[in-house]
């Protein structure tokens, strides 16, 4: 007997209509004696930023309240969210620090990897699960054309977890930036309008 393990599946369709089915089929059938799912979503590409189509959490329809709050939730927020959209490729040299050095040429980042395994346009099934065989759930995403990626679920939410505090630290510098932009465009700005004020009053003293 297999010790079960938690697994992010990622599996990427080639035919939208085809991921539909295929999470249909799952929530028909959310556990059995090989493996369990938690939650599986839809998400789809477009214009780099991705979208929750559908879903579900423990056989039930999912509300936004629900998957925004879940693991799968976070991680579409993150490759979704400023540090996704605005890093792009270099989203893994800020989330890898924890990565040990040695391990950096092939294991960069999983949330990047994952990001960059959903290519603009693309439909893909993104289920979190305890897996003993991993077979099992293979073979039921298996009846559409599919490729199917395996994340450690553990190592994922580590990632994810730090990337909201990399998030919100960069939401912190932004907004102090703008204050100091604001700032001086406000100075700037308030000499000019004192510079129109005073000319247009010099007008009327003239009689113009």
């Amino acid at each position: 007997m297999f010790e079960m393990k938690e697994n992010l599946v990622l599996a990427n369709y080639k035919v939208e209509s085809e991921a539909y089915q295929a999470l249909s089929e799952l929530k028909r059938e959310t556990a059995n004696a090989n493996y369990t799912i938690s939650q599986a979503v839809i998400v789809k590409k477009e214009n780099g930023k991705l979208s929750v189509m559908d879903g579900f959490a423990n056989g039930a329809l999912t509300s936004d309240d629900t998957w925004k709050g879940s693991l799968i939730g976070s991680l579409v927020g993150v490759l979704g969210g400023p540090l996704g959209v605005l890093l792009g490729g270099s989203m893994g040299m800020l989330i890898g620090g924890a990565v040990d050095a040695g391990d950096m040429a092939d294991n960069a980042s999983l949330l990047e990897k994952a990001g960059d395994s959903i290519l603009d346009g693309e439909t893909a099934i993104i289920l979190l699960a305890q897996e003993e065989y991993e077979t099992a759930l293979t073979a039921k995403l298996n009846n559409f054309e599919v490729t199917i990626t395996r994340f450690d679920a553990a190592e994922v939410a580590a990632e994810v977890e730090h990337a909201r505090e990399v998030e919100k630290q960069m939401a912190k510098e932004a907004r102090e930036k703008m204050r100091e932009e604001r700032s001086e465009a406000f100075k700037e700005s308030v000499a000019k309008k004192s510079e129109e004020l005073k000319n247009w009053f010099s007008h009327l003293g003239k009689g113009e």
